[in-house]
């Protein structure tokens, strides 16, 4: 059983180690999670905080209750936060679950846009390395997304530069060629109408509403290592964060 903290209630534990296998791909759409009975003897609580561990992965969009079966992982495609990625790569060597792909649409050196700059902490040379992917699964685009990385990180790690996907996640990958260890990040979201490159990319009627996520991620050192632009398309993706109340 995995280390959690004690400050999350019994129930949210529960529900998060489920909620973690199934966004690393461990439980799969139509895979059926522990039953009360069985979550209860597993975690030593009582049926009533198992069923409420339940409650909350449905209530999350996880999962779906089948009267007189059982409760099966939904097929509803949610999207994984930055950390989630990064967490499933750290432990499998994979960050797309299965059935998921990316396709590089370009990669190499480029001119840096003002807002990369400046989050990269780029002044006199605004070159830049950036890698741009669609990613995708069996019912189409699931997030577009480019991350960029400063030219330090780009000559010591050249995958970078190629159109070709890396296994393990560009961070891992660049962790390992530098040196440099990820220790936080942070995002900011906000809500726009898709770019006519945009709507093209992820198959979207043009103006549609789109999700913007930009997040930095930080090193050791506080350093920034890299900055990755996301835009989500509606009713492929959800955020969603538990935490107390008191």
């Amino acid at each position: 059983m995995p280390q959690i903290e004690e400050a999350q209630p019994k129930y949210l534990q529960i529900a998060h180690y489920i909620r973690d296998q199934i966004l690393r791909g461990d439980l799969r759409p139509g895979d059926e999670v522990p039953s009360e009975r069985q979550l209860a003897a597993d975690w030593k609580v009582s049926r009533p905080t198992a069923a409420r561990s339940l409650e909350a992965l449905s209530h999350q969009g996880l999962v779906e209750k089948r009267q007189g079966s059982g409760t099966y992982v939904r097929s509803l495609e949610v999207n994984r936060r930055a950390r989630e990625l990064y967490g499933r790569a750290r432990q499998t060597g994979k960050i797309y679950t299965p059935g998921e792909y990316a396709v590089i649409t370009s990669a190499g050196w480029l001119e840096a846009p003002d807002h990369v700059a400046e989050a990269l902490g780029l002044v006199k040379d605004r070159r830049a390395v950036h890698r741009r992917r669609v990613t995708n699964n069996q019912d189409g685009p699931i997030t577009l997304s480019t991350s960029w990385f400063a030219p330090d990180v780009g000559q010591r790690a050249p995958k970078l530069l190629e159109p070709e996907r890396i296994q393990e996640g560009t961070l891992l990958y660049v962790e390992n060629m530098t040196g440099r260890q990820g220790s936080y990040a942070e995002d900011r979201m906000c809500a726009r109408a898709a770019t006519e490159e945009e709507a093209e990319d992820l198959q979207l009627a043009a103006g549609s509403a789109v999700l913007i996520v930009h997040h930095v991620v930080f090193d050791l050192q506080d350093r920034p290592l890299e900055f990755a632009e996301a835009t989500y398309p509606p009713h492929r993706w959800a955020f969603e964060q538990g935490y107390p109340l008191t």
